[in-house]
């Protein structure tokens, strides 16, 4: 979030791994042998392994044989820390150029970054039964509990009617509407010669089509879609580019100059552009203003990404075993804002001065970090990766693959 569209059915071909259930949002995993096998894997008409890619793991660095990546978990927490941050500071930043500067630096390149690494480890995914069963089981049920959640959350807290709809994305369950899409059109990506410009080119005629409407989102869909196709394109050394000391000094300026032309453009620019849920009409712009700024914004924030990715740290950390709950820390850390919007919590003057900023930006750095750890993950498993057995019929490879496991188990007890 490549490859070549997986062969068909009719021909005979080796039982594919077996994988762990999905969170939604692809996590890393990356062979032992695969420095071996990179080159390979990385070819163009080659199918990567559904296990290094296809799922998320939950539950240590390794899994069967396999090794997560440092540098991705990482860069999953950091983005979903921002991503939190910049919630909390919503209700704030009117009162604020510094901190709404600063809130517009980190929404130009927060939800690329995740979203380009969505893509990046979505490059194998293809209409195999259980893929298509994890997607359903990581992404579908998820958005449908949630998007039922929310609504009632509200009303139990405000006493409102806010009324259940699985056509208007809720809040954040926008995004799981966009990798449900997104992952299911994966197939037609790689088959098309030039994927990332077909996909900008689609960005930019979703920004001048007001009559797209509010219907899943898609208006968000389309205007994020080519960061998800970027990923799809990008092969693991595009990632070791942007991972040398060289590009982590000149990112420093680059932020540097980031903050500055964000201060400037507060009283100048609307900072809905950065949302990418409405088109140049909707925002009181002319109509060719759409395209425009829609190649401006990718250009900053796929600059902005790069320098992002540049600081991510690439060794094991005390928060890379973070990485693998993210999805969690995203769909939870929205009842807390919520909360504190409908009780007016962010209403109190003393948050509105730099003290009170810099505390709510910590409590929901606190807050997020905390929903992102396996405790909160157990606790809310049933939401987020169900296992569903009973709603799906037995797949003959997956039933083949547990013969053949319980054959080596009882190979090794006998000898």
């Amino acid at each position: 979030m490549f490859d070549a569209a997986s062969s068909s059915g009719q021909n005979r071909r080796p039982l594919p791994p077996a994988q762990s259930p999905a969170d939604g949002v692809p996590s890393p995993r990356t062979p032992l042998s695969a420095r071996a096998r990179q080159t390979k894997a990385d070819r163009p008409g080659k199918q990567h392994d559904g296990a290094q890619h296809g799922g998320a793991q939950h539950g240590g660095a390794q899994h069967g044989g396999k090794q997560r990546d440092s540098f991705f978990d990482n860069a999953k927490y950091l983005a979903i820390v921002l991503v939190a941050m910049g919630h909390s500071w919503e209700p704030l930043k009117g009162d604020s150029r510094i901190l709404e500067g600063v809130y517009t630096v980190v929404y130009s390149f927060h939800m690329p970054a995740f979203i380009i690494i969505s893509g990046f480890f979505s490059r194998s995914f293809d209409m195999r039964p259980d893929r298509l069963k994890r997607l359903i089981t990581g992404v579908v049920v998820p958005y449908v509990l949630f998007e039922s959640a929310y609504p009632t959350f509200k009303n139990l807290v405000t006493g409102s009617h806010e009324e259940i709809s699985l056509l208007d994305p809720w809040y954040l369950t926008w995004f799981l509407v966009a990798l449900f899409i997104w992952r299911l059109t994966t197939p037609i990506w790689k088959l098309v010669r030039s994927p990332f410009a077909v996909a900008l080119g689609i960005a930019m005629l979703a920004s001048v089509t007001p009559n797209i409407g509010d219907d899943l989102d898609l208006q968000r869909v389309l205007q994020f879609l080519p960061y998800f196709v970027l990923g799809l394109c990008m092969k693991p050394e595009h990632f070791q580019l942007v991972r040398r000391r060289s590009v982590r000094i000149a990112a420093v300026p680059v932020f540097a100059a980031a903050l500055a032309v964000g201060w400037w453009a507060v009283p100048r620019m609307n900072t809905a552009w950065f949302y990418h849920r409405d088109s140049a009409q909707e925002l009181g712009a002319p109509w060719w203003s759409g395209p425009v700024m829609t190649l401006a914004m990718m250009g900053c924030s796929l600059l902005l990404t790069a320098c992002f990715f540049a600081w991510v740290p690439r060794r094991r950390m005390w928060f890379t075993a973070l990485g693998a709950g993210t999805l969690y820390g995203y769909l939870l850390h929205g009842f807390l804002v919520k909360l504190a919007d409908y009780r007016g919590w962010f209403d109190h003057p003393w948050l509105h001065r730099p003290l009170g900023e810099i505390l709510v930006t910590l409590a929901f750095g606190a807050a997020v970090t905390v929903l992102c750890t396996k405790p909160v993950q157990r606790v809310f498993r049933f939401a987020m990766e169900p296992r569903m057995e009973w709603a799906f019929k037995q797949d003959a490879a997956e039933l083949a693959r547990e013969r053949q496991r319980r054959e080596r188990e009882r190979e090794k007890v006998g000898a």
